[in-house]
Parts: structure tokens; C-alpha cells; sequence
């Protein structure tokens, strides 16, 4: 429970939020739900301890739970509790673009990151699936803003494999991580990346500085190491900038 209702999910609600309480606990759930972190057949918190994590009132955890009830995403059973019934699928991925490392780590070394969060922890279902890691094995999770005179311009989330947590997180400030990685053995040798845009949740708008529901510009990294000819996934990473902040331009030669 304490590795899945952590500080940086319960952070998630703000009662400062023109959003109803309900809802931004239903959306929280939802998201867990449909991304896997909360598996098919997972047996969800009662209303009593979602009222205690989230520090709401029971009537409220009881109106988010209807809610993932009405959609069909749980089925609550009296004297059994509420399971989840909702079967995670990966989504397919379309028009990857390939990065360049070189301007990767430029973009880190000309920017500050604030640390929100990190730790060694279990990833959503989907990035469990992607960075082929067996149920319950951790990655390292990093949640960032990253600050560039003075303006917030991007929140980073990432999970990456093969690494440990370095003994000072704070490494993760000013270094690039792709730096942090090849010095510890992890050398990427493909990047793809997919672009889409979506709207600033409470936890994001805060964190950015930003009206929640603002529109985002949302990049998907997926970084490749190579070994013994065979590709594999390490690092997962998603990127929401703020559009007013931040422009992502790609100059393209035919060769």
C-alpha cells in the first residue's frame, strides 16, 4: 500500500484546486488503473483508508470509487471489497522520432533540475512491460522540474533499469543523467521519441506554475542499450513542457 499510495501520489490532490476533491482522487485511481500500476484482479484501498492517505473525508473517497465503478473499471462487492476489472493493453506507438544524445545533453547542462521525488521503486504495469522488469523489481524513479532563468519549463518523469540510486540524488541537479549512466556502465545506442500534447493536471499545473488544464506540449523518450546485437530498453521518460517556455524544432536533411 505505502509503495503504491506514496507521499508523491498523495501529493497529487490539492484542496487549492478549483477541481472537486472527488474527482481529482477518481482521476489519480483512474490513471493507476489504466496504466497498469494497479493490476487486474488488484484489490483496491477501502473508502476508509483512501479518506486517511489522502487526508479527504470517506464521503468523498466513497463518490471516486463510484465513479471507477460507473466507467467499469472496478467492481465493488459487498463483504469482498473493490477489485480492479480492468485489463491492461499496451498501446502501440506510432512515428517515432530518433534523438540526438548530443542534443539531449546539451538542453540538461544548460538548465537546472528541481528533485520532486526519486527513489528506487515499482513502475506502472505498461513501463514495467517496456523495460522487461519481473513483477515487483524496482527502477529508479526521478520527478523533476526543469529551470532555466528563472522559468519553469518542463516536468520530467523518468524510470530507468540497470542503475542505482546515486548516494547524493542531488547529482541529478546540474549533471545530465545520460552523463550519470554512461559513467555507471549504462551506454544508450538509440533514442525514439514521440511528441503529442496534453492538458496540465493539479499536480502538474502546480508544478509548473501553470493554470491546471493548460495545454502541454508531451514528449516520450525511449533510450536503447545494445549488447551482443540485441536491443533493449533502459531508460523511460516523459517530458511535459510549457509551450510558452519551450519549443521543440527539428531541421531535417534528405540525404
Amino acid at each position: 500500500m505505502e509503495e503504491l499510495f506514496g507521499r508523491h501520489v498523495q501529493k497529487q490532490l490539492s484542496k487549492a484546486s478549483p477541481t472537486p476533491l472527488y474527482h481529482q482522487l477518481y482521476t489519480v485511481l483512474k490513471t493507476m488503473v489504466i496504466d497498469g500500476t494497479l493490476e487486474l484482479g488488484a484489490r483496491m484501498p477501502t473508502e476508509e483508508q483512501l479518506a486517511e492517505l489522502f487526508a479527504v473525508s470517506r464521503i468523498t473517497a466513497k463518490r471516486a470509487m463510484d465513479e471507477l465503478a460507473n466507467e467499469n473499471l472496478v467492481q465493488r462487492r459487498r463483504g469482498k471489497g473493490t477489485h480492479v476489472i480492468y485489463r491492461y493493453s499496451p498501446k502501440p506507438v506510432y512515428a517515432p522520432l530518433t534523438g540526438m544524445l548530443q542534443e539531449i545533453e546539451s538542453m540538461a547542462r544548460n538548465s537546472s533540475a528541481e528533485i520532486l521525488d526519486y527513489g528506487m521503486r515499482v513502475p506502472p504495469q505498461s513501463v514495467r512491460n517496456e523495460l522487461e522488469l519481473a513483477d515487483g523489481q524496482t527502477a529508479l524513479h526521478l520527478l523533476r522540474v526543469r529551470v532555466r532563468d528563472n522559468l519553469k519549463f518542463g516536468y520530467y518523469t523518468s524510470w530507468t533499469a540497470g542503475v542505482e540510486m546515486p548516494t547524493n540524488p542531488a547529482t541529478f541537479e546540474n549533471t545530465p543523467r545520460l552523463a550519470y549512466f554512461r559513467a555507471n556502465g549504462l551506454e544508450v545506442t538509440h533514442v525514439t521519441q514521440t511528441l503529442s500534447a496534453i492538458a496540465a493536471d493539479a499536480a502538474v499545473a502546480r508544478a509548473l506554475e501553470v493554470t491546471e488544464g493548460s495545454p502541454l506540449l508531451s514528449l516520450t523518450r525511449r533510450s536503447f542499450k545494445t549488447e551482443n546485437g540485441v536491443e533493449r530498453l533502459m531508460d523511460f521518460l516523459q517530458v511535459l513542457y510549457n509551450p510558452e517556455h519551450f519549443q521543440y524544432s527539428m531541421d531535417l536533411t534528405l540525404t
